[in-house]
């Protein structure tokens, strides 16, 4: 019987032979819609992630935050340091603190305009359009016109959607949807949210 080292190196092959034929595959070459949702903690950060590699890269990206009206936090800070990202903090606050639907439809409709302007632009390697679910949750938004518009986005430009609760339309489109789930939260035991961490 062979010893435990030749068995690992026979079950590495094959799974390199799988790995490999999968990557010989994939030869399809187009932007791509990435989606981050559900109800665990890091939808954006992985996002923010994906834009560090972009811009490492030496490529163009545009961020859009839909809900957030802060400018104060290190994601901003950081980025707006680097060259070649456009940051637009067009949202008003989550819609429990303004109380106001026909205000935050107004507010959504504008940031809405501006993601379009970055979803036309072909310079644009990567649009991340942050906490964008929600105002399709909500209604502030056509899920329609949505989807057209990142359809008629230039073939080569990938975009980043997250938020909690993803319409079923969007994860039909998109390519790639990963859903985070909620373990443990530290908000729930009292800890404040802390720069660097959650802000």
């Amino acid at each position: 019987m062979p010893d435990k080292e030749t068995l690992h190196r026979q079950r590495m092959a094959r799974k390199k032979a799988v790995v490999d034929a999968a990557i010989a595959r994939a030869t399809d070459k187009r932007g791509i819609v990435v989606i981050h949702t559900g109800n665990g903690k890091g939808k954006s950060t992985a996002a923010f992630g994906t834009l560090a590699r972009t811009l490492g890269y030496g490529l163009q990206a545009a961020v859009v935050q839909f809900v957030k009206s802060r400018r104060d936090t290190g994601e901003e800070a950081f980025f707006a340091r680097q060259t070649g990202v456009q940051w637009e903090v067009v949202g008003s606050g989550f819609t429990w603190e303004t109380q106001n639907r026909e205000a935050d439809t107004a507010t959504a409709r504008h940031a809405w305009t501006v993601a379009q302007g970055f979803l036309r632009d072909p310079s644009l390697h990567l649009v991340v359009l942050d906490e964008l679910t929600y105002l399709l949750k909500d209604g502030y938004l056509d899920e329609q016109q949505v989807c057209a518009d990142l359809l008629a986005r230039p073939p080569m430009q990938h975009v980043i959607i997250t938020g909690r609760a993803a319409p079923q339309c969007l994860i039909d489109l998109a390519d790639t949807v990963s859903e985070i789930r909620d373990v443990k939260h530290a908000f729930r035991a009292g800890v404040a949210a802390q720069a660097g961490i959650d802000l």
